[in-house]
């Protein structure tokens, strides 16, 4: 009970050090866990399960980004353990080295420190895991979030816990082993307490440029924590890149694959019933659940010839989409490959079955610009059909050289798009191809593009007054809105994968700070003849501002340059990528960079303060 005691006491005593440590660990498993319970809740990521949102294609790329940022916070948690320990262990080493000098034994040395590893560990831990789970409440709970499909998987906040309890014993174990091998005199020595390399003379130093000097040669001297910290700031800055970078230019492609796919200048033209149903159909993107039990074929869903010539007729209006949507039962047909060299054949695709929503539309009338691997249909396609991602991935082996059956006709697929409506489960037909196919020539469905520069409201006005003369029981109404609800969703969404990396970015700027305080350690002395010179404190902040820029600058070069890389690695196919979206992420890596620095200053700013006795004393 003394020696823990003892323990605890030290690290009471040592609260600076003690308190960096916690809350850097505590920052790290509360990401991790953050990231999981929220892809979980999402059902994506690592941790999926039960229902998901999005369509199957933007889901992969969410899991991608998750995985990707997953392993690099990992990364970035192992590093800044084994960082902390070090820096913990270098500003003990003379009281390790006198209380060899006493008799202590090595293994007792050793038992007594990692005591200390295991009580910081499990307190950060705990707190970690207390952080990661009230920041994801705190999220389940804000109105935006409320269509959150699934529940927390709770069982993954003892799991973290493990994985950073282990994470912290493995690479804290090495640095204490390590400082207690020391001999008594190398202990005792200012070269082991300052992590200082024996160096040859130096020369002699010119005026010209004398502070960055002075910055660089402490840096120099000191290298085995300069390499470490800037070995952990650039795992850092690789995933602020990633993070940063990434989900700027997928949240902007991801969101015009949305937006292009529907358009947010087309009014709907359907029966009262369609409507709600549509509107259902529209929602599944972001977890809303569809009636299944709906007569898609109901005649009384029918649009009049009249009223769509009317509308063709309206001033305002530049487009009619003709669609007639039913929900049919779908058959996948396998194929078969043929290798160009050796002329073997190998079989593709099997015999799955399932039900989509089935959509006929005049290829050349079509409001929509799909993002599409293949090709949309063209005005001469015969029996062809373009399937969502989300069939594709699902049913299909090689969808575009496989075909679908469709109301007993096989329709050749000719490509795979991204549609947000039925979430992806949708496939597109040519219009005269399903009535022929389905026996119904009515439509159900019209979309009334409507020129920019018009009067929307005067013009929704008109469209009224035409169905309400001529059939009282259809209805026209904004899609708009329901588009901005899924664009608002998918960008909150991105948005926050954007900012899991906080929690990371202050623990590397914590860490960065530390680091500042060891190297102001180091120069106490120095610094206090400077400043009995006749230095002003601004110079003493000037060396140091220096060594935390070239610290800073190293590891922002290293970390911009693998995260750019690794950032192109993993995006999808096309990104959209402006100028405005370059500012914006440089804007946003800047302001990191920026806070870290200011943030590494506040420990200098202090010390510049102290009279010069104490200083040198």
């Amino acid at each position: 009970m003394y020696e823990t005691k003892f323990v605890i006491n030290d690290l009471v005593r040592r609260r600076g050090q003690t308190g960096l440590a916690l809350v850097c660990l505590t920052l790290s498993v509360a990401s991790t866990l953050f990231l999981l319970l929220f892809s979980s809740r999402l059902g994506l990521g690592l941790a999926s399960g039960g229902v998901g949102i999005f369509t199957r294609g933007i889901s992969a790329i969410f899991a991608q980004f998750m995985l990707f940022l997953t392993i690099l916070i990992f990364s970035v948690g192992a590093v800044l353990m084994s960082f902390m320990v070090v820096l913990m262990m270098t500003q003990r080493t003379q009281d390790l080295g006198l209380i060899k000098a006493v008799g202590c034994p090595n293994d007792l040395l050793f038992g007594y420190y990692m005591t200390e590893l295991l009580y910081v560990s499990v307190a950060s831990c705990s707190l970690g895991v207390f952080l990661g789970l009230a920041v994801d409440y705190a999220f389940a709970r804000w109105n935006l979030f409320a269509s959150y499909p699934n529940p927390p998987l709770l069982w993954l906040a003892p799991v973290v816990f493990v994985a950073f309890f282990i994470l912290a014993l493995v690479f804290g174990t090495r640095p204490i082993l390590k400082a207690t091998q020391l001999s008594t005199l190398n202990a005792l020595s200012p070269v082991q307490y300052y992590g200082l390399s024996v160096q040859k003379k130096m020369k002699s130093f010119t005026k010209f440029m004398l502070t960055a000097r002075i910055a660089l040669r402490s840096l120099v001297r000191r290298k085995t924590a300069t390499v470490r910290v800037v070995l952990l700031l650039s795992t850092v800055f690789v995933l602020l890149t990633v993070s940063i970078g990434g989900s700027v230019i997928a949240n902007e492609t991801t969101i015009s694959w949305i937006d292009n796919a529907t358009g947010q200048q087309v009014i709907a033209i359907v029966h009262q019933n369609m409507a709600s149903q549509y509107k259902q159909l529209d929602s599944a993107f972001i977890g809303t659940e569809v009636t299944e039990e709906f007569d898609y074929a109901n005649p009384a869903l029918a649009v009049a010839q009249d009223i769509v010539q009317k509308l063709r007729e309206l001033e305002g209006v530049v487009k009619v989409d003709l669609r007639l949507v039913l929900m049919e039962n779908i058959l996948e047909i396998a194929n078969y490959t043929i290798d160009p060299d050796t002329l073997a054949t190998t079989p593709v695709g099997d015999h799955r079955q399932g039900y989509a929503l089935v959509v006929g539309v005049e290829p050349g009338e079509v409001t929509g610009e799909w993002f599409t691997q293949g090709r949309f249909l063209q005005n001469n396609d015969e029996y062809c059909a373009v399937i969502g991602d989300s069939i594709a991935q699902t049913m299909f082996s090689k969808p575009l050289v496989q075909s679908v059956k469709i109301i007993g006709d096989q329709y050749a697929i000719v490509g795979v798009c991204v549609d947000p409506t039925n979430n992806g489960n949708i496939i597109f037909v040519p219009l005269k191809d399903l009535q022929n196919t389905s026996k119904i020539t009515a439509v159900n469905l019209v979309f009334a593009e409507i020129d920019p520069s018009a009067e929307r409201a005067t013009l929704m006005n008109k469209i009224n007054a035409i169905l309400t003369k001529q059939d009282s029981s259809l209805i026209a109404f904004d899609i708009a809105p329901e588009v901005q609800q899924n664009i608002r969703f998918l960008n909150s969404t991105w948005s926050i994968i954007m900012m899991l990396p906080l929690f990371t970015l202050l623990s590397a700027s914590l860490c960065l700070m530390a680091f500042i305080m060891l190297v102001i350690d180091e120069q106490r002395q120095e610094f206090g003849f400077l400043r009995a010179m006749g230095a002003k404190p601004k110079t003493v902040t000037t060396i140091v501002a220096i060594q935390s820029i070239v610290v800073l600058l190293s590891s922002c070069g290293v970390g911009l340059s693998l995260g750019t890389i690794s950032t192109l690695l993993i995006l999808m196919r096309q990104p959209l990528v402006t100028g405005l979206t370059i500012v914006e992420i440089a804007a946003w890596l800047f302001a990191a960079s920026l806070g870290m620095f200011l943030l590494s200053l506040l420990p200098v700013v202090r010390f510049a303060r102290t009279r010069i006795l104490k200083t040198i004393s």
